[in-house]
């Protein structure tokens, strides 16, 4: 009985709609949630979105430029970045450097490049050094041309500005292999006339590992420089990026908070100072004549009628009260910035307490002269990049000594069939190998680095060229080639200076040599 009732309720209209009615509003809650969703999603996809143009316009070539002129404002006129860069610039080239061929007939003729005066002011000198680890911070990109002289085979070395160089023209089939880099530039000279003139120009590179067959001379009717390659060195670039981003980009929205912060701090400093007093009457017209006899009391020793000066004494009527204004609530603490100042030193990859030259509250001053490992391990990876630029230089010019007809070395270039590269082989199975040294980033005891080499020279199995070379580098001197010259003859042989002059003529004939008069 109670089954058919349920069957009988189940068909009445009124049942029905109710049914109906449910469903409907179960299906309107389903629809209300996937709205929800989908207006969620929208929200994010409109985030993502924004984000993602403004990469691309801010990583464009353009942004690029605006980034590095951004950062370049910054390194002059904020001191943090300033410093920043220049303790940088002191961890990678402070304690010199040396560039040497292991053979001594290479070695000559890199030494002759390395000291010519144009390529000193360009690349290898204190000031160019630091001129160029700059352009690291602030531009993220360097680019070296090496004009080549085709008749002798003599490389100088010129650096071409960021802005100047709009293009980067990879191998199709491999984008980390370049081959031409486009550069727009201006170029302004004097006339027969007198007149000066600006010209814009085009003009393509290739890339300092390309030469092919075919050399076209012009490209879409610019210029091609056959005999002034470009080796290019940059940093901050993600995979597939053709150019690098200044170190000094990361620090930028966090310096600007920190100077503002200082300057809040400047003007709360001073509005406090402006009043160090509070008087306090209980009569409108007291207040007046308190605040002329104040302003007219002098100090002790002051003559009357001048204005209040330090270590002044108020008389003051009875129902008068002077108080010194209390300073409870005001925040007069600058170090509260510190961690912005940290954010700043994390960019530029150095510990906040080198940054800031002071330990802080907490530190001992220690901690701010010692570098930590990841500080050193950061210096060491942006040296090993100045290395590889400085040996890829080198290398070109051995090859160019080989390829020019007047050039000081023989040897053979032969094209690799499989990277389509040329391979140098130095006549004489000469060494070409580049030694690129820098000191230790850590104070490292003169002492025992020159025991050490004491110890492995008594070996005997080091060649006295060596143990004075590395025993020059270890004393620091400023340029121990000058030094080396005099202990070897003309061949590049050594010269024992406690021997005599009939011992060195008979070991010299003994080699094959022509024995010095």
């Amino acid at each position: 009985m109670a089954g058919i009732l349920e069957r009988l309720l189940a068909r009445t209209p009124v049942v029905t709609a109710a049914q109906e009615t449910a469903a409907q509003a179960q299906n309107s809650l389903e629809l209300a949630r996937e709205a929800l969703s989908r207006a969620e999603l929208a929200l994010e996809d409109e985030g993502w979105t924004s984000l993602l143009a403004r990469s691309q316009e801010e990583f464009s070539r353009a942004g690029l430029q605006r980034a590095a002129e951004l950062c370049r404002i910054m390194a002059v006129g904020h001191p943090l970045i300033k410093r920043g860069l220049a303790v940088r610039t002191g961890y990678i080239f402070g304690g010199g450097m040396q560039i040497n061929a292991v053979d001594d007939t290479v070695n000559e003729v890199l030494q002759a490049h390395l000291d010519d005066p144009g390529n000193q002011a360009a690349l290898y000198g204190d000031q160019a050094q630091e001129t160029l680890e700059w352009a690291h911070g602030t531009d993220g990109n360097v680019f070296l041309a090496c004009f080549t002289n085709p008749r002798t085979g003599f490389v100088q070395v010129r650096p071409i500005p960021f802005a100047e160089m709009t293009e980067i023209i990879t191998n199709p089939d491999d984008d980390t292999e370049p081959w031409f880099y486009r550069r727009d530039w201006t170029r302004t000279h004097i006339g027969l006339d007198g007149r000066v003139e600006t010209v814009t120009r085009t003009t393509f590179y290739p890339g300092i590992r390309y030469r092919p067959r075919l050399r076209p001379r012009f490209i879409q009717g610019n210029e091609v420089l056959w005999d002034a390659p470009v080796v290019h060195s940059k940093v901050n670039a993600l995979q597939g990026w053709d150019f690098g981003i200044g170190d000094v980009y990361a620090a930028l929205p966090w310096a600007r908070a920190y100077r503002e912060f200082l300057a809040d701090w400047a003007t709360l400093m001073k509005s406090l100072s402006q009043y160090a007093w509070r008087a306090t009457t209980g009569k409108p017209t007291k207040s007046q004549e308190m605040r002329r006899a104040l302003a007219r009391r002098p100090a002790p020793g002051t003559a009357a009628g001048t204005d209040t000066g330090a270590g002044a004494t108020a008389m003051m009527s009875p129902d008068v009260t002077l108080e010194a204004v209390p300073k409870t609530g005001a925040t007069l603490d600058s170090e509260s910035g510190r961690p912005l100042a940290s954010l700043i030193a994390a960019a530029l990859g150095l510990p906040v307490t080198t940054l800031l030259a002071d330990p802080g509250q907490t530190g001992a001053r220690a901690v701010a002269e010692t570098l930590d490992e990841p500080t050193r391990l950061e210096m060491g990876q942006r040296r090993s990049v100045w290395a590889n630029l400085y040996r890829d230089i080198a290398e070109y010019v051995i090859r160019s000594a080989v390829r020019a007809p007047q050039g000081p070395l023989t040897g053979t270039l032969i094209r690799d069939d499989f990277s389509g590269r040329e391979q140098l082989q130095l006549a004489g199975d000469l060494d070409r190998t580049i030694d690129v040294v820098f000191p230790p980033l850590d104070d490292v005891d003169v002492d025992k680095i020159v025991s050490a080499i004491v110890e492995a020279d008594s070996t005997q199995k080091m060649p006295p060229l060596t143990t004075l070379r590395l025993l020059l580098q270890a004393l620091g001197v400023d340029d121990p080639e000058a030094i080396i010259d005099t202990v070897t003859d003309d061949q590049n042989q050594w010269i024992d200076p406690l021997m005599s002059a009939g011992q060195a003529a008979i070991d010299a004939y003994r080699r094959g040599d022509t024995p010095q008069v």
